[in-house]
């Protein structure tokens, strides 16, 4: 047959076993995204919130990959068999990646190194099996159509896993039962190509004992994953955790002791319940003092109402608006009635509104003009924090203040993160504000800052304070407006979208704490 009729026959007669085998790549291809994706988000819970986390994990990842698809050169023999071999290994090594990381993440004393191991291990498995695959399929395609099948199913599953993980996997599965539905996904597809191939047919019990073996493991570790991430989170936290829940933004943790309840995202705390009163009156009288009658206030952050809650100790202001990216944040401080007798019920008061939406977004967007605006983020940790932190986020926040209004934004520690503080005030003036920076003691955190903003010297520490504050009065107010040599100003650049050189800051101020 002329060398073009075979071509033709090869793309016009194809073997089922083959379109199997096609198939089958879409289904490893997500499962490996998955892995990848599990990594990354499981090292930013244990090890913080950092980019650094998520860009270390993807290129190690790569390159072992690369390493398989390298080594795949000197796989010969039966490659039905070695296809088999290596799909059970990813599904073991991979299913069983979330579970055994956060059983031993407090019990060894090098955590990173066995992350990157199995990292690593999974990365070479995953990057054997896409040439393995066309090198078992180069009989039954035109290598045109080989290429373009194979590469088409790897980057359509990539596309399927990168939606199911945020949006299905992490909020309802969480980190571990993900890692071993797509275990027993790759497990799966070992079974089947065992069935579907005789190559291996003297091979399927003692491959059979191994899948059976695996499944049985994996369906215990299913059943008991809540009680694994228990474990790991009471190891974790000194307190003991009343609840915790994975939202497609972050990792949620609650704890309680006799004395306090504590609020973690991502493993960093965010208030205890003994000082919180502290850090939101610091965060939100100063400017309110001076409008105790805003009709409109808008709060961005704060998902926890705790910051509303002070907001509304002044009886004659009007509306407030409460953007928070996460709605299971906002439903749990709105439904919990320990957390709702924390913020007041400050939530399900009839002047608020809570939206659900990206900070930035809603700002860009909004027309509006406020009184009041308290930015409450977490630390800028991460790029995609960063941003809120930025001229152009400043910039959209003096276009919506009055011109009588006055912004306050939660700055870090300037005594930990002196230049990060430092920097956010330059970044603030840069833009137009006049800025008043302060800081207050709150013991779960030290020294915290803070920075007030007008756009024409329209602020006074001269308005009246409500009653029943636990911290805050005039004098202290202003004491809070001194900074010792070891706080005091420093010169920084300005945070752009465009450098990020907050995030940087960030990272350097904070690495020696929290590393």
């Amino acid at each position: 047959m002329p060398k073009k009729d075979l071509a033709a026959d090869k793309s016009n007669h194809l073997k089922p076993s083959g379109v199997l085998l096609l198939l089958s790549v879409f289904v490893v291809a997500t499962c490996g995204l998955i892995y990848e994706l599990i990594a990354g988000t499981l090292a930013s819970y244990l090890l913080g919130d950092s980019i650094l986390q998520f860009s270390t994990i993807i290129g190690t990842y790569l390159f072992f990959m690369g390493v398989g698809s390298w080594l795949s050169k000197y796989v010969d023999g039966n490659l039905i068999k070695w296809f088999v071999s290596v799909e059970i290994l990813v599904g073991l090594v991979g299913g069983c990646s979330a579970p055994l990381l956060f059983a031993i993440f407090e019990q060894v004393a090098s955590f990173r190194i066995v992350l990157y191991a199995i990292v690593g291990i999974t990365g070479v498995l995953v990057g054997l099996e896409i040439p393995l695959l066309m090198r078992v399929l180069k009989n039954n395609y035109v290598f045109k159509d080989l290429v373009s099948g194979i590469f088409t199913f790897d980057y359509v599953g990539g596309l399927l896993a990168s939606f199911l993980f945020p949006l299905l996997l992490v909020p309802y599965l969480g980190l571990i039962r993900t890692s071993l539905l797509f275990g027993f996904l790759n497990l799966a597809v070992a079974w089947v190509v065992l069935y579907r191939f005789h190559e291996v047919r003297t091979y399927r019990r003692a491959y059979n004992t191994i899948i059976g073996g695996a499944l049985l493991v994996f369906a215990a570790l299913f059943v008991y994953a809540e009680k694994i991430m228990t474990f790991s989170e009471t190891a974790t936290y000194q307190d003991k955790v009343i609840y915790s829940k994975s939202t497609p933004y972050q990792r949620i943790v609650l704890t309680k002791n006799s004395r306090e309840v504590r609020l973690y995202l991502n493993g960093n705390l965010q208030f205890s319940s003994n000082d919180e009163y502290r850090y939101h009156e610091a965060l939100i009288h100063p400017a309110m003092q001076n409008m105790p009658n805003a009709d409109r206030v808008l709060v961005l952050g704060g998902g926890d109402g705790l910051a509303v809650r002070e907001i509304l100790k002044y009886p004659g202001v009007g509306a407030v608006t409460l953007v928070d990216l996460d709605p299971g944040m906002t439903k749990m401080f709105q439904e919990d009635p320990m957390l709702v007798k924390l913020n007041n019920r400050s939530l399900l008061s009839t002047k608020v509104k809570v939206v659900n939406d990206d900070a930035y977004a809603f700002v860009r967007r909004d027309s509006g003009k406020y009184r009041v605006i308290i930015v409450d983020f977490p630390d800028p940790s991460n790029y995609s924090v960063g941003k809120l932190y930025t001229t152009a986020f400043y910039n959209e926040i003096y276009r919506i203040l009055s011109d009588s209004g006055v912004v306050v934004v939660q700055s870090t520690s300037p005594y930990i993160g002196r230049r990060s503080f430092w920097c956010i005030d330059h970044t603030m003036a840069n833009v137009g504000f006049h800025t008043i920076p302060y800081h207050a003691y709150v013991p779960s955190f030290g020294e915290w800052g803070f920075v007030l903003a007008t756009k024409n010297y329209c602020w006074k520490n001269e308005g009246s304070f409500p009653a029943g504050l636990r911290f805050l009065n005039t004098d202290n107010l202003r004491e809070m407006m001194f900074f010792p040599p070891d706080m005091a100003e420093v010169p920084t650049d300005v945070n752009k979208l465009n450098n990020q050189v907050l995030v940087r800051y960030f990272e350097s101020d904070w690495g020696p704490y929290t590393h």
